[in-house]
């Protein structure tokens, strides 16, 4: 199972919408997809319709390991994408986290237990910090894949972000890697949005993907109905952004695996 986590420490820059509606559309495309919500706001949890009521299981309990993978999933309506939810509990897991052995490698632990060729893909949404929770995220996954708003304050924390995980693959995981950098919430109508691209472009080139994710309202709006935006409105500008970046990020993946 390839094993992505969409990470930034800055909140407020699409990262839970980027999880939620890429794995929609890698679902949409034939993907048997595992999203992860790891963040204590449970976002990614509502946002696919998952109340808290049918949140038996979350990823607290996998991290503490009081079940097992298979016992956290949960099915979303969307078809061949699977969720295991978050509740606020997993706020204390950082400290709770401290007393265990591995503490670093509970997630990995957990996704390797998990039943075999279950799932092609695994993505987790982390909270927006660089606490012990992204740091499970990341020794547990093969590639960070990182979204980046358009705007300066957001280029502020980028070089803070790339070297955690500089020291993960130096100390944990040597083999993670950087997939790349979606901009989100761009406006093609101010200017400053197109220097930060060119910026970030000029410093990381490729690793930028070519898509952008403009600033949409549906996006905003397909929350609160509890469904991703590609479902909610598939037509609207975020929606066909969402599905371009799914075909950009497939074929940044090893070709055994895409293949899958």
């Amino acid at each position: 199972m390839i094993r992505i986590a969409v990470a930034n420490q800055k909140g407020g820059v699409g990262k839970t919408t980027t999880a939620i509606n890429l794995a929609t559309a890698l679902a949409a495309t034939g993907w048997k997809v595992l999203l992860v919500d790891l963040d204590p706001q449970g976002n990614a949890s509502t946002g696919l319709g998952i109340d808290h009521a049918h949140r038996e299981r979350s990823s607290y309990e996998l991290l503490r390991g009081d079940c097992s993978l298979g016992e956290a999933v949960v099915q979303t309506r969307v078809p061949r994408l699977d969720l295991v939810p978050a509740t606020v509990d997993l706020s204390g897991a950082e400290i709770e986290l401290i007393d265990f052995e591995q503490r670093t490698h509970r997630l990995e632990e957990a996704l390797d237990a998990g039943s075999p060729g279950r799932w092609d893909i695994c993505l987790i949404d982390c909270p927006p910090s660089l606490g012990l929770l992204t740091v499970n995220a990341l020794v547990a996954s093969q590639s960070i894949l990182v979204p980046l708003q358009a705007e300066f304050f957001a280029l502020e924390g980028l070089s803070q972000l790339l070297k955690t995980v500089e020291r993960v693959r130096s100390g944990f995981n040597r083999s993670l890697s950087i997939l790349g950098v979606a901009l989100t919430m761009y406006d093609r109508r101010n200017n400053l949005s197109g220097q930060v691209a060119d910026d970030v472009r000029a410093v990381l080139g490729k690793v930028v993907f070519e898509t952008v994710i403009p600033r949409n309202v549906r996006l905003s709006e397909a929350p609160s109905h509890g469904l991703p935006a590609l479902i909610y409105d598939h037509r609207c500008p975020g929606s066909e952004a969402y599905m371009s970046l799914a075909r950009e990020l497939i074929g940044r993946l090893p070709k055994p695996a895409a293949a899958a």
